[in-house]
């Protein structure tokens, strides 16, 4: 259970387009953090595709009885980035083709870790910007420290690829400009809502037009810091959505309705949702 000051309600349906629910912090208690978000008015969550083992449950999670409606993206994370294969690129267009499967991603480039060598993260990056093209599905990307070179792919190929958004964008207002030149969409989450890190974020998120700004919790990551009172253990969850939509709300100078209903009219239109979903 949530502590009652961590019980929020959105004032329309929100869209998660970023929720990592096969992490095994919610092993225990799935059910029960679904319940919470559909107690918070999120209605639909997009869980993230990030290696073959989160894809394949992602998928399973996708096809069960669930109080929300769940999605997924599909793709191969910087951090896996070496573990692009032949094989691996037949299973990912197989993949690809699933009814659940919304997105092509979370994949880019991560120059912060390098996990993966750069070569790397560069060949499967390409690889995937491929196949969001053939496949006309819309691209779910990660960068951290590697805009330049984010923003150099994306150009070479922004003529053969549909939508694509920056999943929890942190980067500085130049990076920022140049998605929004090429017509991506940006997703923020609680990074803005951290004291040590996100000032320079609270300036920049009224740059960012309505129809390309969707909202995301990266849960369990990401856990805002100036929520009203302490969570214990520190797992981030959807039901804490609509609290970084209170956030981001302000700092734009709009009403918390005008950017949910905003948000997931956005979010609606990206992945396609169908329109039976109460989001």
């Amino acid at each position: 259970m949530l502590p009652d000051a961590l019980t929020f309600t959105a004032p329309a349906p929100l869209v998660d387009i970023g929720a990592n629910l096969t992490h095994e912090s919610f092993a225990a208690d799935l059910d029960a953090v679904l319940e919470r978000a559909r107690s918070a008015n999120v209605t639909t969550l997009i869980l993230t595709g990030t290696e073959r083992a989160a894809i394949e449950s992602a998928l399973e999670l996708c096809e069960r009885d669930s109080p929300v409606a769940l999605h997924t993206t599909a793709g191969l994370h910087p951090h896996h980035a070496s573990e692009w294969t032949p094989a691996f690129a037949d299973w990912m267009a197989s993949a690809a083709q699933h009814q659940r499967v919304k997105a092509i991603g979370e994949c880019g480039l991560d120059y912060n870790r390098d996990f993966s060598s750069r070569i790397d993260q560069k060949r499967a990056f390409e690889a995937q910007l491929e196949l969001a093209a053939r496949t006309q599905k819309p691209l779910f990307l990660h960068e951290r420290d590697a805009g330049v070179d984010m923003l150099d792919m994306i150009k070479q190929w922004r003529d053969d690829l549909g939508d694509a958004v920056i999943h929890c964008f942190t980067g500085e207002k130049e990076t920022l400009y140049g998605y929004l030149d090429l017509d991506l969409h940006i997703g923020l989450t609680g990074w803005l809502c951290d004291e040590r890190r996100g000032h320079h974020l609270r300036s920049l998120v009224r740059d960012i037009p309505a129809n390309r700004l969707m909202v995301e919790t990266d849960c369990p990551y990401l856990l805002p810091r100036n929520l009203p009172a302490k969570l214990k253990g520190r797992r981030h969850e959807p039901a804490l959505l609509p609290w970084i939509v209170r956030e981001i709300a302000h700092y734009r100078g709009e009403s918390e309705h005008e950017l949910s209903v905003s948000s997931t009219e956005t979010a609606r239109r990206f992945f396609n949702l169908p329109l039976t979903e109460d989001a």
